[in-house]
């Protein structure tokens, strides 16, 4: 099973993974956890270069290659073999952000998007997308005082967060078969409760 997590800088995805995982490994499952951008040597690399606050030149659609690339290369090296061999792969993640964040926030023509996707991934579409959902203005606020990497997409008008924001619930009402919205406003162990609920409507223990 492939699971993403989603949603808008400082809705605290990340944090959340380590708890998630090991309450999928406690109902027997096997379970890898990744991240987007990095998570391979190349892929990681490419990060730094995304994420460089001095790259303030960078063009949207320089910035959706190299996204993709990087994508690329986890989905190549680690996601595909690891679903293969029945692993439960998480994912910090995957292909709906650029489709939020260069799609929506910069405006760039969807239909391409999801062309360069498709390529990017060769067609792998995650089984269960969790939407972490929090306001702008509060996430924001958490990525300033969270002591964590400030980055340059961070970095981007308020204006831009909330075009993301917008087009994550855009794309969750879209496809509500594989898009579950998850309450990130609420405590850390709130929100794991909601995951955790989430996950057991897909996932039930191994036998």
């Amino acid at each position: 099973m492939f699971i993403t997590l989603e949603g808008p800088d400082g809705s605290g995805k990340s944090m959340q993974v380590p708890a998630l995982s090991e309450f999928i490994r406690s109902l027997g499952y096997q379970v890898l956890t990744t991240r987007e951008p990095g998570g391979t040597f190349i892929g990681d690399q490419i990060r730094e270069v995304i994420m460089r606050m001095d790259n303030t030149s960078m063009n949207p659609r320089t910035e959706i290659l190299l996204f993709c690339a990087a994508r690329a290369q986890i989905v190549a090296e680690i996601i595909r073999p690891q679903l293969e061999q029945g692993v439960v792969v998480i994912s910090d993640r995957y292909a709906d952000s650029t489709l939020a964040y260069q799609g929506y926030g910069h405006g760039i023509d969807l239909s391409i998007l999801r062309q360069i996707l498709s390529f990017a991934t060769g067609g792998l579409i995650p089984d269960l997308t969790l939407l972490f959902d929090v306001d702008v203005e509060t996430g924001l606020s958490r990525r300033q005082s969270g002591g964590g990497e400030w980055n340059r997409l961070d970095d981007y008008a308020v204006a831009f967060h909330r075009r993301v924001r917008n087009g994550y619930l855009e794309l969750a009402a879209a496809e509500p078969a594989r898009w579950l919205r998850i309450d990130a406003a609420q405590t850390p162990s709130r929100v794991q409760e909601d995951l955790q609920k989430a996950i057991l409507t897909r996932l039930g223990p191994r036998s």
